[in-house]
């Protein structure tokens, strides 16, 4: 784990502590309670607010909207039991990979 992941893996932890413990004063615990579809529902309105910000240019909005964003995605992996490095993974298999081409690679597979 790197410097840059760490802040991702440690929320990820507490996102597990808390889909394990619940707890009633636990706004993760409550998302994971109200189940899957409450965290898509929450993840789609986090997704069109960081659209938003982003076309209105601010950059402290911008950052609030993506960290928002990313915390609710962690929380999808969390439902799912995907740890962040299942992510960072993927990420470093496509780094250096030309877009089109990993786009393209992937659209052929799909087709077998």
């Amino acid at each position: 784990m790197n410097q840059q992941n760490d802040i991702l893996c440690a929320l990820y932890q507490v996102i597990e502590e808390r889909k394990r413990s619940g707890g009633e004063s636990s706004y993760t615990a409550s998302l994971f309670q109200k189940g899957l579809d409450t965290i898509l529902k929450k993840l789609g309105e986090e997704a069109t607010e960081l659209v938003i910000a982003g076309k209105g240019g601010g950059r402290d909005g911008i950052v609030y909207e993506t960290a928002d964003l990313l915390f609710h995605t962690l929380v999808l992996l969390g439902y799912y039991d995907i740890p962040p490095e299942e992510i960072f993974t993927e990420l470093r298999r496509r780094f250096g990979t030309s877009g089109i081409h990993e786009k393209n690679s992937r659209e052929k597979t799909k087709e077998t």
